[in-house]
């Protein structure tokens, strides 16, 4: 992987700035935009390769970017290396997107009772609580399919090996959050500590490193490529326990004068913990699950429904990219923000068609049916029988599906054997159930 080349120092451009005469000096100010022409809130990386205007160098024209980000910048209690702050624009890509989301929270389906039922709804919250647990982990390195993972949370079994340690720490640590945000723990030095110990419980080669941040005179992690290239190099040890305590102040959404979305604040939380890389593993996954506690903690509600890691996996390098690009232009996270919120965008479409054709489903399945008196919970597990005739319904696994008490998990899947749709079957020292081999014509299709 090639490293983003840094943007030119500011001493050298303001040099060849002081060069120019008084009307160039001036028309370059004038026509300086924190955009390209398209729009587009580029990197120094990419914009050397573009086209200049007319008449002005690709490194002034840089120059007159620069100057206007940083008149349009809002400068960050968040410190890079050397004590650098971070800071960021509110740009019209940044806010077109944090207003798009905003506006789908509001007018989401899921926010609608009378569209969406209560179980149904904890039943997406549930999908999307396993989905980012399963896919945060692939996205540190675990190895296992997807159905398996979700057999595994459903059924709620012991892990195997330590991929679905991996994956059933993730899933722990995002319903402990959402305990917190419920309760408003505060984000402290020792949550964000807990939180670690929680996800990397039984994964790390000593069972010492977990819910500790790294120590002066140890051999300090760094971020490196799939090639193994350093690709970022943490601030010292000493630091870090300086800078969990301002990260856990800028989590506060009351500390401070100036007002920033939460949306902002969740990302940026994400960011520091990557940036920093307080622990000897579990950085991201740690990471990830604070910017979920932060929005929950915000009452942005949408935000454990969202199968954002599932996105951040299709293109990890980008991921990684978007961290380069804010150290490669003098700390500038706007880069890091812009791909997080597109990101997200994704996310809340793909939820969108996901819900459509649950719906359409469920909707052609209540057509077969008529008037059955079937609950909402099974035709859910009805539809999930059609679409895979050969799976095992076990009274655990449906009660933790739908978020309900094991007696209602189990009167579900009694009352469908009863009507002859499934087949109670002995299992050891448990009852499974299968659907019927007959369900296609007993569901008349």
């Amino acid at each position: 992987m090639t490293l983003p080349q840094n943007a030119p120092s500011q001493a050298a451009l303001s040099a060849e700035f002081i060069a120019l005469n008084a009307d160039q000096q001036v028309a370059l100010l004038a026509n300086a935009d924190p955009l390209d022409s398209q729009g587009r809130y580029l990197p120094w990386d990419e914009v050397r390769y573009r086209q200049p205007p007319d008449g002005v160098s690709v490194r002034l024209h840089w120059f007159g970017m620069a100057m206007a980000r940083r008149a349009a910048a809002r400068t960050l209690p968040l410190l890079g290396r050397g004590g650098q702050p971070f800071w960021y624009c509110y740009v019209p890509p940044l806010l077109g997107l944090l207003n798009r989301l905003d506006q789908v929270q509001r007018e989401h389906i899921l926010a609608n009772e009378t569209l969406m039922t209560n179980a149904a709804r904890r039943r997406w919250l549930q999908r999307g609580l396993m989905e980012e647990s399963i896919q945060s982990s692939r996205l540190e390195g675990a190895n296992t399919s997807r159905q398996l993972a979700r057999e595994m949370l459903n059924d709620g079994r012991a892990p195997r090996d330590k991929s679905e340690r991996m994956i059933a720490n993730n899933f722990a640590a995002m319903q402990t959050v959402e305990e917190w945000a419920a309760s408003d723990e505060p984000v402290d030095p020792e949550h964000i500590l807990g939180l670690h110990r929680i996800v990397t419980a039984g994964t790390m080669h000593s069972e010492r490193d977990e819910g500790r941040l790294q120590q002066p005179g140890e051999a300090r992690v760094y971020v490196v490529s799939t090639s193994q290239e350093v690709v970022h190099r943490p601030p010292p040890a000493d630091e870090l326990p300086d800078r969990v305590r301002r990260i856990c102040e800028f989590a506060d959404p009351d500390a401070g004068d100036e007002f920033i979305h939460p949306l902002v604040r969740a990302i940026l939380l994400h960011f520091m913990i990557g940036y920093d890389h307080p622990f000897v593993d579990g950085n991201g996954r740690t990471a990830r699950a604070l910017f979920y506690w932060s929005l929950l903690r915000s009452g942005w509600w949408l935000a454990p429904y969202l199968p954002i890691s599932h996105f951040l996996l299709q293109a990890p390098a980008q991921y990684s990219r978007a961290y380069q690009f804010v150290t490669a232009d003098n700390n500038d996270v706007t880069h890091f923000l812009l791909h997080q919120l597109e990101i997200m965008q994704q996310a809340v479409n793909q939820l969108g068609e996901d819900l459509q054709q649950q719906a359409a489903a469920m909707r052609e399945l209540l057509e077969r049916l008529g008037e059955s008196g079937f609950t909402e919970r099974q035709l859910a597990i009805l539809h999930s029988a059609l679409d895979q005739p050969n799976r095992i319904f076990t009274i655990a696994q449906q009660q933790n599906e739908h978020r309900v008490s094991y007696w209602a998990a189990r009167a579900d899947l009694q009352d469908l054997t009863e009507r002859g749709y499934l087949q109670r079957q002995r299992s050891g020292k448990k009852f499974v159930f299968r659907p019927a081999p007959d369900l296609q014509d007993r569901l008349g299709g």
